[in-house]
């Protein structure tokens, strides 16, 4: 069971061994994509692979679409040589659902694959009418604008890095013939396609100032090319070796884990969770694909914004952080793991029902309490996904402020009681413990991660684990600062509270657990 076009004829025997196979022909819709593409994609990584691929297959094989996806690679490109052209950009997806069963599909959507070594027929793609949607999952610090800059400041032609490469196409587009086009970010954060939307016009502003491009282009950017907002949900986690095994079991030959020489953990298939959310603003100026046949919601920008505050400040990522510091200290390898601990279980439940769901963001056409119940009980359980506190811990100091910051914002809006935020102020001070790089037995812990991880090593300097004597002056200047916190927690009222956990769990051995477990017990 090899996988490429070829291998996939002897239709009998993948299908013996339960790999649900494309209802489409594949090279019939890959020409028909050359010629006309409608939908090309950049950031070749697992989600995409995952969920986009799935979404554009069930389309495909119901006959809703007559055209692929091509997606594109620009930061990694042995992704593509290594992952995708060896396998006929086919790809075996692995559903891992919570009753501990398997679905396997083998994947024909993607049908090209390129790099920037592809330049031409990229080009070309842009410069074609029929071309819909450009989409992106290339996280968040993709769309930093300093690692536009160089590429603003000389010619088009020159750009290298991918929003510079991006603007490259897009005036090619505007000379050829200044079709619109819907340029979608689906990426993991917050307003993604104003993000987008600002470095391009950054780029553009910069080369029609410096006479490398015409004004128009602006006017075109402006008028004719939309940047819709978007929510996207789905747990991915790396390729994992049981799935690894299940799959060589069945014969599958080509499911070896595939390590990149920038650290992108890839393979010929791609493990993730059955849930999976996509909102899109409704906003295609070239016409929309029928991604809501499958799944998918086209919705207003304001919904999509409530969508995701619903789940970044309430059902999902608050209760993710809280997992990932207390898994650390605790010495948990997995996320379904910690959801197995009545002690941990309890508090996520406690921050997710009683202190986040009184000011929970309703977005009207999904139930929070529905979402909520969901992740809870089915999602971060799912003992087939491998998922981790330490990957899940990288950067957090930068989503504190979203997390958690929105809620006390909300509750001091509102005038509500911040003394029943007891599992926030709790998670609070385990991520200043956890940052001590000492985990709940006194032995020595890696830290993930973090943009401002020396600076607050340097800012705790001087307290030692079981050792409380200076806390309070260490801390206090720390509990202000509203970049990391989203607010001042001493003027909200919970730096006491935040200090008292953070001495708990610092008294010793044992006194992480002992701290939750008499929040919950």
């Amino acid at each position: 069971m090899k996988l490429n076009l070829k291998a996939l004829e002897t239709k009998a025997l993948w299908q013996e061994k339960g790999y649900a196979l494309p209802e489409f022909d594949v090279t019939q819709i890959t020409e028909n994509t050359k010629k006309a593409p409608k939908w090309i994609h950049f950031g070749a990584g697992n989600i995409f692979r995952a969920f986009l691929g799935g979404v554009a297959q069930r389309l495909l094989n119901a006959g809703e679409m007559d055209t692929g996806i091509v997606v594109f690679e620009g930061f990694d490109p042995e992704i593509i040589e290594k992952a995708y052209r060896p396998f006929d950009n086919l790809s075996v997806g692995v559903t891992l659902i919570s009753t501990g069963s398997v679905k396997k599909e083998v994947l024909g959507s993607v049908v090209e694959s390129l790099t920037t070594q592809d330049d031409e027929r990229t080009i070309e793609i842009f410069e074609n009418p029929s071309l819909m949607m450009a989409s992106f999952t290339i996280t968040e610090k993709g769309y930093a604008p300093a690692f536009a800059q160089k590429d603003a400041e000389g010619r088009p032609e020159d750009a290298r890095g991918l929003m510079g490469y991006l603007t490259k196409l897009m005036y090619k587009r505007y000379l050829k013939n200044a079709q619109p086009i819907a340029l979608v970010s689906m990426d993991n954060c917050s307003h993604n396609g104003e993000k987008l939307e600002y470095v391009v016009k950054m780029v553009a502003a910069k080369w029609i100032e410096n006479g490398y491009a015409d004004a128009g282009f602006m006017t075109y950017l402006s008028e004719k090319v939309s940047f819709p907002w978007s929510m996207i949900d789905k747990i991915t986690p790396r390729p994992d070796e049981n799935v690894m095994k299940i799959l060589g079991e069945d014969g599958f030959k080509d499911g070896g884990l595939i390590v990149t020489g920038k650290n992108t953990y890839t393979s010929a298939f791609v493990n993730a969770e059955e849930k999976e959310y996509l909102v899109i603003e409704d906003n295609f100026p070239n016409g929309r694909l029928p991604l809501d046949k499958a799944g998918v919601y086209y919705a207003s920008r304001e919904t999509v914004e409530r969508v995701e505050r619903m789940k970044v400040t309430t059902c999902l990522n608050p209760l993710h952080t809280s997992l990932a510091v207390f898994g650390c200290l605790l010495g948990f390898k997995t996320i379904w793991q910690e959801m197995n601990d009545n002690d941990l279980k309890a508090l996520v439940n406690r921050i997710g029902y009683v202190e986040g769901m009184p000011v929970v963001t309703d977005p009207g056409i999904m139930k929070p309490e529905t979402f909520l119940s969901e992740v809870l009980c089915d999602r971060l359980p799912n003992c087939f996904l491998p998922d981790t506190p330490q990957r899940i811990a990288t950067d957090t100091s930068q989503k504190l402020s979203i997390r958690f910051g929105e809620t006390i914002k909300e509750y001091l809006k509102r005038g509500m009681d911040v003394s029943v935020l007891k599992g926030i102020a709790l998670t609070q001070a385990g991520w200043i413990r956890y940052l001590m790089g000492v985990d709940d037995n006194g032995n020595e812990m890696a830290i993930s991660p973090d943009p401002r991880l020396s600076e607050m090593k340097e800012r705790l300097t001087g307290i030692a684990f079981g050792v409380n004597d200076g806390v309070e002056e260490k801390l206090l200047p720390i509990l202000e600062d509203e970049t990391i916190f989203g607010v001042s927690l001493v003027k909200a009222g919970l730096a006491d509270s935040v200090i008292a956990n953070f001495k708990k769990m610092n008294a010793g051995a044992g006194e992480v657990r002992n701290a939750i477990h008499a929040l919950v017990g």
